[in-house]
């Protein structure tokens, strides 16, 4: 079992800044991929950035060059800091972990204001 717990989510003015956290607990193995995903309303859940142990990195063309993943593989954290925000990054944001079953968090709701 694995549990993720994000936060860091809020209210922002576009262009501005947050930095998302998610902490993962259980039987963790650095070796398997982590992300983030979001859902707007309305919308289907889509890959926002995804990172593996070797720090590959993967990010949905909308979000490149405005967001960071990263990893503490010591610490089971990922963090996603998302800058240059714009209206329509406005979701809710889920961590994800994947392995042979992939474990998702509760969400944290990102919303930029115009």
């Amino acid at each position: 079992q694995v549990q993720l717990v994000e936060s860091g989510g809020g209210l922002v003015q576009a262009g501005g800044s947050l930095t998302l956290s998610c902490a993962a607990s259980g039987s963790i193995f650095s070796r398997n991929a982590m992300g983030w995903f979001r859902q707007a309303p309305g919308k289907q859940r889509e890959l926002v950035a995804t990172i593996v142990r070797a720090g590959l990195t993967n990010y949905a063309d909308s979000v490149k060059g405005r967001f960071t993943i990263s990893r503490d593989n010591a610490a089971n954290t990922v963090y996603l800091q998302m800058n240059s925000l714009k209206p329509e990054d406005t979701a809710v944001y889920y961590c994800w972990y994947g392995g042979p079953t992939d474990y998702w968090g509760q969400g944290t709701q990102v919303t930029v204001s115009s």
